[in-house]
């Protein structure tokens, strides 16, 4: 048997201007520098972001951009999924693609590095009923 994992303590992203990036996960994702771990930013190690509760970490390290295959998914309820999706459209210079996955919604976005976000909810009923209404109030 395995031992148990607690949880994703934090994901690597690599950035080509570390600065710019903090300033955009700032912006668009509410993301801010931990202070009790700032001294491992130093001579090119992760400067560690976290959001308000401590449950999401992201550790920007400063190199050149590469192709990222990996997908960063962040976890919402109906109503942020609905929050998010006008926030981002807001502050973001590129519309954000709108997936249904029949069981679950997504957002999916890229930091200006080309890192690929998405933001998804298995609150499918409630969001597919109040999405219906904002495309027909489109239409």
């Amino acid at each position: 048997m395995l031992p148990a994992l607690q949880k994703i303590d934090h994901i690597h992203v690599y950035v080509s201007d570390r600065a710019a990036a903090e300033a955009w996960y700032g912006a668009v994702l509410g993301l801010s520098r931990i202070k009790a771990l700032e001294f491992w930013a130093a001579d090119g190690g992760p400067l560690t972001l976290s959001d308000l509760s401590g449950m999401v970490h992201l550790a920007l390290f400063e190199r050149q951009p590469e192709r990222c295959r990996s997908t960063i998914a962040l976890a919402a309820n109906a109503s942020d999924f609905l929050a998010w999706r006008a926030h981002l459209a807001a502050a973001l210079p590129v519309p954000v693609n709108l997936e249904d996955h029949q069981v679950s919604w997504s957002l999916y976005f890229n930091d200006p590095d080309g890192n690929p976000f998405e933001i998804t909810s298995y609150d499918y009923a409630e969001l597919a009923s109040q999405l219906g209404q904002v495309r027909n109030a489109q239409a």
